[in-house]
């Protein structure tokens, strides 16, 4: 699919992997709508890259139809759909003081991460449906899992569970839209610099780094956002998982 003038979703789209990738669409001639709850940031962004900024919780369903709708009256309804928006939340299943997991934080990060997502993807689909194609496809939506889908750590059963859960979903969803020509793929990302990663100590950043056999560095941004690209321009992508890794299996802890 080409870019210029089609209209794109980028969830999480103020900072990080959804920055980086709202960037690199708006330069591809996108028109690019911002999802995200930091106004400050989001909008900033979307001025920065000539696209716009929608305060939307993925989460809630009315707030994710309104963000869809506001955006369709902003650049027309969209054919590309990224998904990035998503929280961290460590806690062992049985913590000090044999401690339950609080069962709050676990549905959080179900919600948020798992759950928003399929929010947006089926309201995003629902209006893609209605296009007509662009050559043999109507439209491209990629997720956001994590390399913890497969090696989740001690302390990520709530993370890992909601990016097994995009993992699980990606095939069967891109089964159900195959009929209207939208494809649907999933990202899978190791360690990447992002900005919950800035704000740890040089040294540790480097020390994550050094695990990724090669290159043996976080992962950057735009890299994440290369493989958007790849993927909207390549039509037989689709109902798969691609790990962008550089081949790190991560350890217990």
């Amino acid at each position: 699919m080409e870019l210029t003038n089609v209209a794109a979703i980028v969830t999480g789209g103020a900072s990080g992997l959804g920055g980086a990738t709202a960037e690199m669409l708006a330069a591809g001639g996108a028109k690019v709508a911002i999802f995200d709850l930091n106004e400050e940031l989001g909008q900033a962004h979307a001025a920065k890259i000539g696209g716009k900024f929608f305060k939307v919780n993925v989460a809630d369903d009315a707030s994710a139809a309104e963000g869809i709708a506001a955006a369709e009256a902003a650049h027309g309804v969209a054919r590309v759909l990224v998904n990035c928006a998503g929280i961290v939340a460590a806690a062992k299943t049985v913590g000090r003081d044999a401690t339950p997991h609080a069962l709050d934080t676990f549905r959080r990060v179900i919600e948020i991460n798992l759950i928003g997502t399929f929010n947006v993807i089926s309201k995003f689909a629902a209006r893609a449906s209605t296009l007509e194609p662009l050559g043999e496809e109507r439209g491209v939506i990629i997720n956001t899992a994590s390399a913890a889908a497969y090696d989740g750590q001690i302390g990520q059963a709530a993370y890992a569970a909601s990016k097994g859960g995009i993992v699980g979903l990606t095939l069967p969803v891109a089964r159900d839209l195959s009929q209207f020509g939208i494809r649907v793929m999933t990202i899978a990302p190791g360690i990447f610099w992002t900005p919950m990663m800035s704000s740890m100590p040089p040294a540790v950043q480097e020390a994550l780094g050094k695990q990724v056999p090669f290159p043996s560095r976080l992962g950057k941004p735009e890299e994440y956002a290369l493989l958007v690209q790849s993927i909207i321009a390549n039509p037989m992508l689709n109902g798969e998982v691609i790990r962008l890794d550089g081949a790190i299996r991560m350890a217990p802890k």
